[in-house]
């Protein structure tokens, strides 16, 4: 019999605390550059949600790169910016929350992901966010996952490929399925920062669909 998972923070005040805590104990990989390499910022954002913390989710707009995916806040890196800018950048752009860099907890490791962008993750939980505004032109639909359901141990199954490997789902609801890359962060942000577990990414098989 294994033991149960610990409980996630219950309000925003404890999560930024144990968020704070773990990322800055949590030694995060960058991808190294590299000639013809892209780089993209995106953002773990917690908000109060019915009344717990919840972790804010994207369906992006049916057009344009990665039409109709799930996703976090976020988007390439523009010359002279850094990766945690352009999270916070794409964040104001796409949901009309802006969050200044001291408000950021930590980050998480860079993703390499099949479309030849490396993600860097960044977590918030902004204090006084506002209504969030979406931008119709990169927004379809705005979503919150609990971080009761991030931790839940029926939340990440592995499924078994053709040809050897396992590829990770993120089950958040019955018709909410992610996968990485924005499944396999989420899945860092539940094991280290909700769970106090060490866990890394960069070699999670993704869907043939995620290289465009």
């Amino acid at each position: 019999m294994t033991d149960p998972l610990p409980a996630p923070p219950a309000t925003l005040v404890s999560f930024r605390e144990v968020a704070a805590d773990r990322l800055g104990a949590f030694a995060h990989t960058t991808v190294p550059d590299s000639p013809g390499s892209r780089r993209a910022g995106v953002v773990v954002c917690v908000v109060e949600h019915q009344g717990v913390p919840s972790v804010i989710l994207i369906k992006r707009a049916y057009r344009g790169r990665n039409a109709g995916q799930w996703g976090l806040p976020g988007g390439r890196v523009d010359e002279g910016e850094t990766p945690v800018e352009a999270a916070l950048r794409e964040l104001d752009e796409e949901l009309g929350l802006r969050v200044g860099p001291a408000e950021v907890l930590g980050r998480l490791d860079d993703f390499p992901a099949a479309s030849g962008f490396s993600i860097t993750p960044v977590v918030v939980a902004p204090a006084d966010p506002g209504p969030l505004r979406p931008s119709p032109a990169e927004v379809h639909s705005v979503h919150h996952v609990s971080l009761a359901r991030l931790a839940d141990e029926d939340t990440p199954r592995w499924v078994p490929q053709i040809g050897g490997g396992r590829l990770l789902q993120m089950r958040l609801r019955p018709d909410w399925v992610v996968h990485p890359p924005t499944g396999a962060m989420l899945w860092q942000f539940r094991e280290v920062v909700l769970l106090g577990r060490e866990a890394r990414v960069a070699g999670f098989l993704q869907p043939d669909w995620t290289r465009s």
